[in-house]
Formats: C-alpha cells, structure tokens, sequence
C-alpha cells in the first residue's frame, strides 16, 4: 500500500471510530461526492483550483483510493469570480472545499461559524506576496491622477469584502483619505468594474489579480497604486466544512495532497502552467505568466506565521465595514491536515515553513519572443532593454516583456512601467509615485518613456 493510502486509511479510521462507523460500511455505501468552489481568474488560487482542475490531480489522487478498495468518488467543480458567492454555498453546506483571498477567508469564518454543518477551517495557503503587490488600483489611460490623493471624492469599483477592497481601504487611510467619506466605493463584481472603469462610470478600479494586470496588458487602463506600497502581506488560501473533513478525511488529504502536486509543477514548469491556466480561465498566457511566472506570486501551501499575523490584523479592516461576527483566527487556521499531508509524502513542513523563497524556477526580469516555447531572461532592467534592443534590430516580433520593480519588487510589464534613465543605467517602477520616491532620492535620475530607453540603451 502507498503511503498515501496508509496515511487515508488511517486517518479515515480515527474519525470513523468516533462516529461509530467502520471503514467497510463506508467502502459499501454510494459514490462519495465533493463539491469544489474555485475562482478560475483568481491566479493565485490556480494550484486549488484552474491548474489543479486541469490536470486532474485530485481525481488521479481519489482513484487510487478507489483502487485499494474504497468508495468510488465524484468531484464537481464549480466556478465564481469572487469568494463571496463560494462561501455562501458553503453556509448553505452545498461547497465542501473552497478557495478565497484572505479578506474573503475571514467573512468565510465568521459566516460559518453559527452552523457546526457549515464551519469551516482554514487548512493550506495557495499564493501569496509578502508585500501585497497582488492587490492594486488603476485608472483609464487617459487619466490625470498620478496617486491616490487625486481620486478624493470620486467614485471607485471594488467588490466590498475583497482582497482588492481591503487595500483600497487602508492606503486611501493612509493616503489621508477617509475611506468612507472621502471617496464612493460601488460595490460591483471584477468585470463589471472593469466595464464602468471602460465606460468613464467610475475613476478607478481597486481589484485583486489577475484584473489590473489584465486591463493594463489590454490598454483599458494605467496602474496608479501598487498594493506593496502597503508593505502587508496578502495571500489566498483553501477552506474545508468540518463536517465535510470529519465524514470524509481521506477526501480532504487527498485534496491538500493535490494542491502540493500543482504547487510542485508550477514551480518546476511556470511557462507550460501558464498555458494551462489561460485555457482554463479564457485570460490571456501573457497576463497569467505575469503574475505566475518567477517572481509574481509565491506559491506555498504553508500557513506562514507572517500571513497569519496580517490575517489577524486584517480583522479589524472588516469590523470598519460593519456585518462582521467575531472570530478566533488561531483556532480557524488549522495546519495539522496540511502538516499531515506533507508527512506522508517524506516532507519537513517546518523547514518549508521557514522559507520565503519564491521557488518558480526562472528570471523575474525576462523577454518572450513570440513563437517560442521558453523566455529569456534577462538580469536587470537595463538588460532587458538591451535583448528588446536586439531582438527588435533582427526583425524578431516580442509576444512579452516583464521586469521586477526597482524599489517594491513588484513584478510587471516592461512596456507599461515608468522608466527612468541615471546615466547607463535605465531603472523600471510599477507606478508614478515610486519612481518619484526614487527621483527624490537620486535627481540625477530623469524619466523616459520605454520605446526611448530601448532606442537609447548602449549594447
């Protein structure tokens, strides 16, 4: 018997015996069924949800169990752009697995928390970004605000509960701006914001990924506010009904067990899951390799005691907006599944644990020619404008570029960043304001625009 298989039996006996079940009597009864909430545009949720999906990593796991004499298993996916709507399935205990941003995790385990068939657990992390770079505010193109200070008493659309709308609240608080009165937020799902950013309704969108860099990458609109000014980490991650894990624990291992194989070929393959994810999300590979690539997102399934203690903090974010009970964030993050499931496969979770490596293999700073299958790194911005140099001097058409910001080591479109040139040297910032702060402390250093820098960079 595989260790994985050991490991299910095992457990499953444990919490059989509390229920006065055996092993056999649930190996007899009808298919057993899991019902899977996911967000297939969310990318920081793809190794729980589009990639696992895709590569049918937990249905490859349920049949093995199936094979050494258990129940046969049925897995239904179900698909929604926020985490919202996941868990109201799950307080009407119709969602058994779910995956949401940190913000939604929280209303999660406050919502569930009144029904003991709809309690849920915070089990296992996706992705995160220890900055919160994965959150940010754009405006349409044309428009005059160079940072948040401009949009005081002007309309914004977040989804209210969100990821995207948690740090649109605190850096309008930072910024000075009362986030209740300062501004007017419209509740409004991702890609209804994005048609009233299109349309002029509101001027400014404040989303969670992959719809800022989506919207840049299209030319709807200009980044104006890099999540990672905030410096708090944001991260998104997997929720299971108790009553769900407690009937059916093998099925909850082997879901955790699947996400570590997503997480694993991500880190190994970003290009080819890139691929992947953009056939199973209709967004474009450039726009997912941005944020799944090296550099973007850290996928890591661990509950980081850094994540945690943002997560604890982030309750007092969602007290503000009111329609919050009270929760036990300690006691609802729950790492002994995933610890278990990292046991069974020869693991130290501790050591991983204590890693904040981003371990996608590759080049955050890269050139993507079209038609190819790989990307070329590069290692500095002014690296990367020498390979576009001479990829464009022998005729070579350039499917992407991406470069890692100087000051906030955001990772993002060469061409839709704010350049600047101190000598020889050609540095690339996510927004205006950065690259300001940058000015401020270095005057030597003069803007120019990307097509500029990539005529003038020496070979």
């Amino acid at each position: 018997m595989s260790t994985l298989k050991r490991f299910a039996a095992v457990l499953a006996a444990g919490v059989l015996a509390l229920t006065g079940c055996s092993l056999e009597d649930a190996a007899a009864g009808d298919t057993v069924r899991v019902v899977v909430g996911y967000q297939s545009k969310t990318i920081n949720t793809v190794t729980a949800g589009t990639l696992l999906r895709a590569q049918g990593y937990l249905e490859q796991r349920l049949a093995q169990l199936t094979e050494d004499g258990g129940p046969a298993y049925e897995v239904e996916w179900q698909d929604y752009d926020t985490g919202a709507p996941i868990t109201a399935q799950m307080v009407a205990e119709k969602i058994d697995i779910g995956s949401m941003g940190d913000y939604p995790l929280l209303i999660n385990g406050s919502r569930t928390q009144a029904n003991e068939r709809s309690r849920t657990e915070f089990l296992s992390v996706t992705g995160y970004n220890p900055k919160g770079a994965l959150n940010m505010v754009v405006v349409p193109p044309d428009s005059p605000a160079n940072g948040l200070p401009d949009l005081a008493g002007k309309k914004i659309s977040a989804s209210v509960g969100s990821a995207g709308h948690g740090t649109l609240v605190q850096a309008l608080s930072r910024a000075g701006i009362d986030p209740a009165g300062g501004v007017e937020v419209l509740n409004q799902q991702p890609q209804v914001g994005a048609s009233a950013l299109e349309s002029g309704q509101v001027s400014a969108l404040s989303q969670f990924v992959a719809w800022p860099g989506l919207l840049v990458f299209q030319d709807k609109a200009k980044l104006l506010y890099d999540g990672a000014e905030l410096n708090v980490p944001t991260f998104h991650g997997v929720v299971a009904r108790k009553d769900y894990t407690a009937q059916h624990p093998e099925v909850v291992d082997a879901f955790l067990q699947a996400q570590l194989d997503a997480t694993e070929f991500l880190w190994r393959e970003p290009l080819e899951a890139s691929r992947i994810v953009a056939e199973g999300s209709g967004l474009p590979q450039e726009v997912v390799y941005l944020y799944n690539g090296p550099g973007g997102t850290s996928f890591d399934t661990t509950l980081k005691p850094s994540l945690l203690a943002a997560f604890k903090d982030d309750v007092r974010y969602l007290k503000s907006i009111g329609d919050f009970a009270d929760l036990d964030t300690d006691a609802f993050a729950d790492d002994r599944l995933i610890r278990a499931a990292f046991a069974a496969r020869g693991q130290n979770y501790d050591e991983a644990l204590g890693d904040t490596a981003n371990h996608t293999s590759g080049s955050g700073t890269e050139l993507w020619l079209d038609g190819q299958n790989t990307t070329q790194p590069a290692g500095d911005p002014t690296g990367l404008l020498r390979a576009v140099k001479g990829a464009r001097a022998q005729g070579k058409s350039i499917r992407a570029t991406y470069i890692v910001d100087s000051e906030l080591g955001t990772r993002w479109f060469a061409d839709k960043a704010v350049w600047l040139r101190d000598g020889d040297t050609y540095l690339a910032f996510t927004t205006p304001a950065a690259a300001g702060r940058h000015r401020q402390a270095h005057p030597t250093a003069q803007p120019v625009g990307y097509d500029r820098a990539v005529a003038e960079v020496r070979l």
